[in-house]
C-alpha cells in the first residue's frame, strides 16, 4: 500500500484540540462544511431512511445546528485555510454528503468550488469533503449573521441566549401572575365567605334582638293590661261595694239621729257584772225617739231586769237588735215594723248612770257581736 506522509504545514485535527499545531479553536461541522460536490450534476438527493441511524437523522441535524449556533461559526470564519493530508486508504466507498441522513437536506444543490491545488491528497473525494467543510463555514456564518440581524455569530448566539432568557423570564412571570391571581382569587373568596358569615351572624343577632325586644314589649303590654285590668276591677269592686252600701244605707237606718258614743263593745270595767261591756252606748236626752234599724218583727217588748225596758227587733236573716234602758215603748211583741220607724224613746231604766240607749246585736245563733262593726257593714256611718 502506498503511503502519503502528512503535509508539514499542520496536522489534521478535525476538532481543533490543544495538541494540534496551528489550531485556533474547535472544529464544528456546519451546513457549509458538510457540502460536497454533487455526483448527480447538482441535483439534490435524499437517501431513504431505513435504519436506526436514519431515524435519528433529525436529532443529528438539530445537534449540528445547535453546535453552529453556539459559536462554531465564529471559529470557522476566522480560521485560515488548512492544508489536509491523508494516508492512502483503500476504497472505503464513502457515501456522498447529500446522502448522509439529516445532512443532505442542509446542503445546497449547486456544485462546490474545485479543490485548490495546494490541498493535495491521494484521495480526491475525502480531501474535497474536508475542504468543502472548511470553505463553507464562512458562507453559513454570513447567512447566520444576516438571518439574526447581528454583526456576527457571537452576537447571534448572545441574542439566542437572551431570547431564551427572556422566554424563561416570561414563563416565570406568567406562572407568578397565575399564582398571584389564584392567591388573590382565594383571598377574595375567603373574604366573601367571611363577609357572608358576618352578614349571617349580624342578621341572626338582629333577629334575636328584635325577637327579644318584641317579647319584652309583649310582656310589658301584658303587664300593663293586667295592671289596668286589676285597677279596673278594683275600681269596679269599690263602685259595686259603694252601690251595695248605698242600697243598704237606704234600707238600714241609725237608731238615733243625734247622740254621743260613751261606751264601746267589750270595754272592761267594774260597772258591768260580766266585767266588760256587751254593747254600744249612745248618750242622748231622755225621750229622744228610737228608730228601727231595719224592717223586721218585734219579738219582745217589756221589762228585762238590769236592761230596764227592752225591745228586741228580729230581722229577716235571724239577727236580733236589742234596744235597752228605754223610757217608753211604742210597739208590742209580734208587731212588724219598717226601717226608720219609731219604736220607743231614750230613758234611764235598769242599771244605768244616766239616760242613754244601750244597743246590742246578736247573730241568729245567739252570739253577741260588735254593734259598731255591724252598723258599718250595713253602710252606716257612726
Amino acid at each position: 500500500m502506498a503511503s502519503n506522509p502528512p503535509a508539514p504545514e499542520a496536522p489534521f485535527d478535525p476538532f481543533g484540540g490543544a495538541g494540534a499545531a496551528g489550531s485556533t479553536g474547535e472544529w464544528n461541522p456546519t451546513e457549509g462544511t458538510l457540502r460536497a460536490e454533487s455526483r448527480s450534476g447538482g441535483r439534490h438527493r435524499v437517501v431513504k431512511q431505513r435504519s436506526n441511524f436514519a431515524r435519528s437523522s433529525t436529532v443529528l441535524g438539530v445537534g449540528v445546528i445547535a453546535a453552529v449556533g453556539a459559536g462554531g461559526l465564529a471559529t470557522a470564519q476566522d480560521r485560515p485555510p488548512v492544508a489536509i493530508s491523508l494516508p492512502d486508504l483503500p476504497d472505503l466507498n464513502l457515501p456522498d454528503a447529500h446522502d448522509l441522513p439529516g445532512v443532505g437536506e442542509l446542503l445546497p444543490d449547486e456544485a462546490p468550488e474545485p479543490v485548490s491545488a495546494e490541498r493535495t491528497n491521494p484521495n480526491p473525494l475525502t480531501a474535497a469533503a474536508y475542504t468543502t467543510v472548511a470553505d463553507q463555514n464562512t458562507t453559513v456564518a454570513g447567512a447566520e449573521s444576516a438571518a439574526t440581524g447581528t454583526a456576527g455569530p457571537t452576537a447571534g448566539a448572545a441574542d439566542a441566549g437572551e431570547a431564551l432568557r427572556a422566554r424563561i423570564l416570561q414563563q416565570a412571570e406568567q406562572q407568578q401572575t397565575s399564582a398571584d391571581a389564584a392567591e388573590r382569587e382565594a383571598a377574595e373568596r375567603a373574604a366573601a365567605e367571611r363577609a357572608a358569615a358576618d352578614a349571617r351572624a349580624a342578621a341572626e343577632k338582629a333577629a334575636a334582638e328584635a325577637e327579644a325586644k318584641a317579647k319584652a314589649e309583649a310582656e310589658a303590654k301584658a303587664r300593663a293590661e293586667a295592671e289596668a285590668k286589676a285597677e279596673a276591677e278594683r275600681i269596679a269592686a269599690e263602685k259595686a261595694e259603694a252601690e251595695r252600701l248605698a242600697k243598704l244605707a237606704a234600707s238600714y237606718s241609725m237608731p238615733l239621729s243625734s247622740y254621743t258614743l260613751t261606751s264601746t263593745y267589750m270595754q272592761s270595767g267594774n260597772m258591768w257584772s260580766s266585767g266588760y261591756h256587751t254593747g254600744l252606748d249612745f248618750a242622748a236626752p231622755t225621750g229622744t225617739p228610737l228608730k228601727a234599724v231595719h224592717g223586721g218583727t218585734i219579738t219582745s217588748a217589756g221589762w228585762s231586769g238590769s236592761y230596764g225596758y227592752r225591745i228586741v227587733l228580729q230581722l229577716a236573716d235571724g239577727t236580733e237588735v236589742w234596744y235597752c234602758h228605754l223610757s217608753s215603748m211604742t210597739v208590742a211583741a209580734g208587731q212588724t215594723v219598717g226601717t226608720g220607724e219609731t219604736i220607743g224613746r231614750v230613758g234611764a231604766t235598769g242599771n244605768v248612770t244616766g239616760p242613754h240607749l244601750h244597743l246590742e246585736v246578736h247573730t241568729p245563733g245567739g252570739d253577741g257581736i260588735d254593734p259598731a262593726q255591724w252598723l258599718r257593714s250595713k253602710g252606716l256611718s257612726l
